[in-house]
């Protein structure tokens, strides 16, 4: 008898079943699992008809995958009283409701054996509660790809979530390296999966030009290239390819289109007033000694910065400025500010003159020199202003007096956010110490992808406290948290993969989870089991430390 039941379990199909509300990541704030479950496959989806176009879309997008993945049609229908329908009891599917009692970004979900109803009041509140639902599906709906022997079944529960902090970003460097437009894509989507809002976009730097400026041709055609790069960690070297593009600015909106449609808000960043020589490489009158200059073939950060004593120099920031502002419709520019070497403005006798017509004098914490980077940072926030913008600069410009409505960028440590915090600033938290991920993620560095070097792991990355170290009373200038992914040494798309997973979804549990529902076993367990599944149906590349697997095949 028990060979018997061994052949007959042999010869049938083995079932993939849904996953499990502890599974999920970023963590709810609230859920409770139920018993039963909840036949999502071939299920009939209604939506409330006084959502917009941009919820029908994400729940068309997602009736789609769930069509594929279990061969079975949803369509997407907005009957007239659905809402009555649902509260006599008579509703039956999946069924989206828009709830104005529920504050943005925030959902629930309650999934019963016959219905499963999701509220929500804006568009990233429907889309955080459909990231849900998938996560509850199983792994197989991250493949698109039809599976007979998968049970596209909910579990039963009841789930009330939102996020802790509204900013929560994650940046990507394309100077450096450039990435193309379906590269981002997909950076986009395993953001969107985990629920975060913000892509910052390094957009220029010294090593090139990645975005189309129509008033200045030439950083479309010098500033975006650079004449070789250098080879591995040997600062000497250069492999002589020219390397380079950009993004016109069809492409911009092509990606703030997609982003906006996934909940996440595109920040660009045109770094100012150091980092600038591939844009002095095609308008050398923008330096303090008129070139020649060429887009640096080397990482590291060039003394060569803009002249802070050239009206022109205002002019051309003002004038590329306009265009990103009117590119993005973001609240927000990030304008830099970081590592500007003032050596040639100690030179430049039109710098030194600026000062003095200025009336700038050094004091006991700050330069001269210093304190004209601060002029120049407000000088570009007072233009932004006029645009309708607001500026966020790394935290070097709390060096010297800054104007309020900006926000810092907290990176060389939290000392700079707690710092803006005290003093009434908003900031976002994102110290090299935890959310550089650009660093290694083994302390095995032999056995790791070619990297700057640092040690951050996944623990190392969920340990973090946004709010350590600052009173109560100046906590809510903390907007959020954000992970920065510099491509000195990454140029592939397998090592950027790589380099951020599963980094990020520690991120996003400190960007989502409030403190108390925060559990690092749990999230181990998670992410091992449903979220590296999920993340090779989605075909990611990730780090598996947390399973002890180094990445000594990622190039």
């Amino acid at each position: 008898m028990k060979k018997l039941f061994t052949i007959i379990a042999i010869l049938l199909p083995v079932f993939s079943y849904a996953g499990e509300i502890e599974d999920i990541v970023p963590a709810p704030q609230k859920a409770e699992a139920l018993r039963g479950s909840f036949r999502a496959g071939g299920a009939s989806i209604k939506c409330d008809p006084s959502v917009d176009a941009g919820v029908i879309d994400a729940i068309n997008r997602f009736s789609n995958s769930l069509s594929i993945c279990s061969g079975k049609t949803s369509y997407v229908s907005t009957p007239i009283g659905l809402k009555e329908s649902v509260e006599s009891g008579n509703g039956k599917g999946i069924i989206f409701l828009k709830d104005p009692g529920l504050k943005p970004e925030h959902y629930s979900i309650n999934i019963s054996s016959k219905v499963a109803i999701i509220r929500a009041n804006d568009l990233n509140g429907f889309i955080y509660a459909l990231e849900t639902v998938k996560q509850l599906l199983p792994e197989e709906i991250y493949g698109n790809v039809f599976n007979e022997d998968v049970r596209w079944n909910l579990p039963c529960c009841i789930i009330e979530d939102g996020p802790r902090f509204g900013y929560r970003g994650m940046h990507l460097d394309c100077s450096r390296h450039f990435w193309s437009t379906d590269e981002i894509k997909k950076y986009l989507d395993v953001m969107a999966s985990y629920k975060l809002n913000r892509f910052h976009w390094h957009l220029t730097d010294d090593q090139g030009w990645r975005i189309e400026i129509k008033k200045y041709p030439l950083l479309s055609q010098i500033a975006c290239y650079r004449n070789g790069t250098m080879v591995g960690r040997d600062f000497s070297s250069n492999d002589h390819i020219r390397y380079g593009g950009f993004y016109s600015q069809e492409e911009i909106r092509e990606i703030i289109e997609y982003a906006a449609a996934r909940g996440i808000t595109v920040i660009p960043e045109i770094d100012l007033p150091g980092h600038m020589l591939a844009a002095m490489s095609a308008y050398p009158w923008l330096g303090c000694t008129g070139g020649p200059y060429e887009a640096w073939t080397k990482w590291g950060v060039s003394e060569q910065v803009l002249c802070a004593g050239k009206e022109s120099t205002f002019t051309f920031i003002e004038n590329v400025l306009s265009e990103v502002a009117s590119l993005f419709p973001g609240e927000y520019i990030h304008i830099g500010g970081d590592e500007c070497p003032k050596t040639e403005w100690e030179k430049c006798e039109l710098c030194q003159a600026k000062i003095r017509e200025l009336g700038i004098k050094g004091d006991e914490k700050f330069t001269a020199e210093q304190h004209l980077q601060s002029y120049v940072t407000r000088r570009v926030q007072e233009f932004l202003a006029t645009k309708g913008k607001k500026i966020i600069g790394w935290d070097e410009i709390l060096e010297g007096e800054l104007a309020p409505g900006a926000t810092v960028m907290s990176w060389r440590g939290q000392s700079g956010g707690q710092e803006a915090a005290e003093k009434g600033i908003d900031a976002i938290m994102t110290p090299t110490s935890h959310f550089y991920f650009d660093y290694c993620q083994s302390e095995d560095a032999e056995h790791e992808p070619l990297c700057i070097g640092g040690f951050v792991s996944v623990g190392k990355v969920y340990s973090f406290d946004p709010v350590e170290g600052i009173a109560p009373e100046h906590q809510s200038h903390i907007l959020g948290v954000q992970a920065n992914l510099w491509t000195e040494y990454i140029k592939t798309e397998e090592h950027l993969e790589y380099m951020l997973l599963p980094r990020l979804l520690a991120l996003s549990e400190v960007q989502w989870c409030a403190p108390e529902n925060k559990d690092y076993g749990r999230f181990v367990r998670a992410v091992t089991g449903h979220g590296f599944k999920a993340l090779d149906f989605a075909g990611y590349t990730y780090a598996k430390h947390l399973i002890g697997v180094s990445g000594d095949n990622i190039k």
